[in-house]
């Protein structure tokens, strides 16, 4: 018997060396169809939300996509594998064809990076090009690919042009994006001084200066200035090029069996060629569609209804394009390694190269600026043909109402061009940006309507009830001390969680009232989420906001805090003092027991890093403690009016808390990058729209005068409120000023 992997003559048993290629073919057609897949999810993203530019927010380059292709293109660079048959042969066109497609998808997925990435990338894109370049070669001459040679030497010239149009667009993107940045900087500026988002000001107003930002920021994103660069425009057309002969390949092998004389024999993958073959054919279909359209999206703006300077042949070759190779002539090169002489043929070695890499970027901007002009007259007669022959199959007394209507429209908005950000020779784009951005923030605002927080709004009624957050105010009246010495900071969530915990444990309370006050407080903590996030700026309350997340966790999953069971409680008390004293109780416990397994880490300088239970259960603590001392004899014996009372003071707390909804709108407009500003914005704006019917509510209620970072703490708030209310007192006649209760005078004492 012979060795393992050796027949018994002693040679390599080479037998079952094929036998795994089938599932490798697997393999292939799999990654191939995850690259169809995020193509086409792009595509139906833009066209869902009328992006005809179509941005690559699933598919684009990166570490990831460039393994997918890697794996989807492996047949069009195996070198010995036999592939006699038809769909074989095809297989290796597929491949190439798909780098091609995958190529131009890429385009606007290069703003999106930052300089040593964007680098990267485009060197490992290129290794990756060459490569099935020369090995596409290699099959060539040696028989491997033995038919369709034509259709692969097209292709991979077309895939070396659509590298170049890569690599060009990625020299001009750090030029266009710290142009941009700085041009929106100004702009900034000036939109600043003209808007005047207060807490106070109409939707209308607020939707108005909302426009203003998203204009700018949607201009100046660099997924959308990448995918309006002429080197995409042309990428379109290439990648439209390659489509066609691909098509034109297949149909010439299935019914012109005579052009073609395909080998018998089977290939070493068998029936996962035809697998591959269906799954690529389906992802060079799809991924065409976005850089198609965006081709076509150009050409048929500059084919206009009368000519104008759209129309007019332009192939200056701006200096953004060339400007960062420029820069980089300019650089002189700093080493010391070598003599004079080495050093003096190291410099002019640099200038004749970038020389030369200024020649290349010039020649492709003007081969795609070119190529835009060709397509321009080859398709402008069509175009105009179509748009005639739409005018004809329309009833003239429809168009002119229509007209009119579109026209009242655009004269009841604010015009926004001058906040349009552009580069050099794009002035021509403005009304195109303008047309395809009309009406995006109503969109917006409508989506959000739809997805409106219903259950806070009906908490929110409960305002109503009680005007001016008296909630805020009763929540730490008797001004209870911590169970430690220092008083930890408190955020508007803990209370809001704490005070939901104590309505649940009580007694003959209606099953259903608890379950609606949790859907109530559940939304509303996703709001105060929010507003603390981003008021909350040195992230003081970060760890307070934390221990309200847990807890709340834990109370809305299993009707617990730190593991007590509340439903429990309330079928255990027979009146609220009962279970007010009794959670108190295990609150000071929980406290003792927290504190005694975290000495080491709780440091006494700082009670806000204290642990989150120790936090949730100090605060527990302090208001059972609160509502013990200011709660009459009806709630501590009736149930349903202290679960009023509860309800009352959560809805305060949230309202108080949400009054600060515009100030947040208008942090998201001015905070991130170049890269997340249209995001954060667009966020704002569905905010908005989610939260319409709140601010209407809230509007009535004044907005203490305290600064940003302070809004977030409901301590400033309370203190503020005491403040206010004394100085009032003060004011008026002594006989107002009777106390109701002694903490409460010994509290104006101290303020006097």
């Amino acid at each position: 018997m012979g060795k393992i992997g050796c027949t018994i003559d002693g040679n390599l048993d080479d037998s079952k060396f094929s036998d795994p290629m089938p599932w490798i073919g697997i393999y292939v057609a799999a990654a191939s169809a995850a690259c169809a897949l995020g193509m086409a999810m792009d595509s139906l993203h833009g066209l869902r939300h009328r992006k005809y530019w179509f941005p690559c927010n699933f598919f684009s380059l990166n570490a990831t996509t460039m393994t997918l292709l890697a794996v989807a293109t492996k047949l069009s660079v195996d070198l010995n594998t036999s592939m006699p048959r038809r769909q074989d042969q095809l297989t290796k066109l597929s491949s190439t064809a798909l780098i091609c497609t995958v190529i131009a998808n890429f385009m606007p997925s290069l703003g999106l990076m930052e300089n040593k990435e964007l680098l990267m990338n485009i060197i490992a894109l290129g290794i990756f090009v060459v490569t099935a370049i020369v090995n596409i070669g290699i099959q060539l001459a040696t028989g491997v690919i033995y038919v369709l040679c034509k259709e692969h030497i097209t292709l991979m010239f077309l895939m070396l042009v659509l590298l170049l149009l890569l690599i060009s667009s990625a020299m001009t993107i750090p030029t266009t994006k710290r142009y941009l940045d700085l041009n929106y900087n100004s702009k900034y500026k000036l939109a600043n001084k003209e808007c005047n988002i207060t807490d106070t000001c109409t939707d209308e107003k607020l939707k108005d200066e909302l426009m203003k930002f998203w204009t700018m920021a949607y201009t100046s994103c660099p997924h959308f200035v990448g995918a309006r660069l002429a080197t995409c425009t042309a990428s379109g057309v290439f990648c439209l090029l390659s489509t066609v002969i691909y098509v034109e390949a297949m149909l010439r092998s299935y019914f012109l069996h005579n052009s073609f004389n395909f080998c018998s024999g089977e290939s070493e993958y068998k029936w996962s060629t035809t697998l591959i073959l269906v799954i690529q054919t389906v992802a060079i279909g799809v991924g065409t569609i976005a850089p198609a359209f965006r081709w076509f999206m150009a050409i048929n703006f500059r084919c206009p209804k009368k000519a104008n300077n759209a129309c007019k042949p332009k192939f200056k070759v701006e200096n953004y394009w060339i400007r960062i190779l420029l820069q980089w002539k300019e650089c002189p090169l700093d080493f010391r390694y070598c003599g004079r002489h080495g050093r003096k043929v190291a410099h002019k070695t640099k200038n004749k190269l970038l020389d030369f890499c200024i020649w290349m970027q010039i020649m492709m901007v003007s081969l795609s600026k070119l190529v835009r002009l060709i397509s321009i007259f080859s398709v402008s007669w069509s175009l105009i043909s179509c748009r005639k022959a739409i005018k004809m199959l329309k009833c003239d007394s429809m168009v002119s109402s229509l007209d009119t209507e579109l026209e009242s429209q655009a004269s009841s908005k604010p015009d926004l061009k001058h906040y349009a950000l552009h580069l050099e020779g794009e002035e021509a784009l403005i009304d195109l940006m303008m047309q395809s951005n009309r009406d995006v923030v109503g969109h917006w605002i409508r989506m959000g309507k739809k997805k409106q927080p219903k259950h806070l709004l009906r908490l929110l009624e409960k305002l109503k009830s009680s005007p001016g957050f008296r909630g805020v105010d009763e929540f730490d009246s008797a001004q209870i001390p911590s169970l430690d010495s220092e008083d930890p900071p408190n955020c508007c969530a803990l209370p809001v969680v704490t005070l939901t915990s104590i309505a649940i444990a009580l007694p003959d309370v209606d099953f259903h009232s608890i379950k609606e006050l949790i859907r109530c407080v559940h939304e509303g903590l996703m709001y105060i989420k929010l507003v603390e996030d981003n008021l909350d700026g040195r992230k003081e309350l970060a760890n307070v906001r934390r221990a309200a997340e847990l807890v709340w966790l834990e109370v809305d999953l299993c009707y617990k805090w730190l593991d007590v069971d509340l439903r429990k409680m309330a079928t255990e008390g027979q009146y609220p003092k009962d279970v007010l004293e009794g959670l108190s109780e295990k609150a000071k416990q929980r406290f003792i027991e927290f504190k005694k397994k975290n000495l080491t880490v709780c440091p006494k300088e700082s009670p806000s890093k204290w642990p989150t239970n120790m936090l949730a259960a100090n605060c527990m603590y302090k208001v059972c403690q609160n509502l013990l001392v200011s709660s009459d004899s009806k709630e501590f014996e009736n149930s349903k009016i202290m679960f009023d009372r509860l309800s009352t003071m959560i809805a305060d707390i949230t309202g108080a808390c949400l009054a600060n909804l515009q100030r947040v709108i208008s942090m998201q407009c001015h905070n991130g990058t170049i890269e997340e500003r249209a995001k954060g914005i667009r966020s704002a704006i569905l905010l908005l729209g989610k939260t319409e019917n709140i601010l209407e509510i809230l509007r009535s209620e004044p907005l203490p005068s305290l600064v940003p970072d302070q809004l977030a703490k409901i301590d400033h708030r309370c203190t503020l409120s005491k403040e206010v209310e004394y100085v009032s007192c003060s004011s008026s006649s002594p006989s107002n000023c009777t106390p109701t209760s002694e903490s409460s005078y010994d509290l104006y004492l101290t303020v006097d």
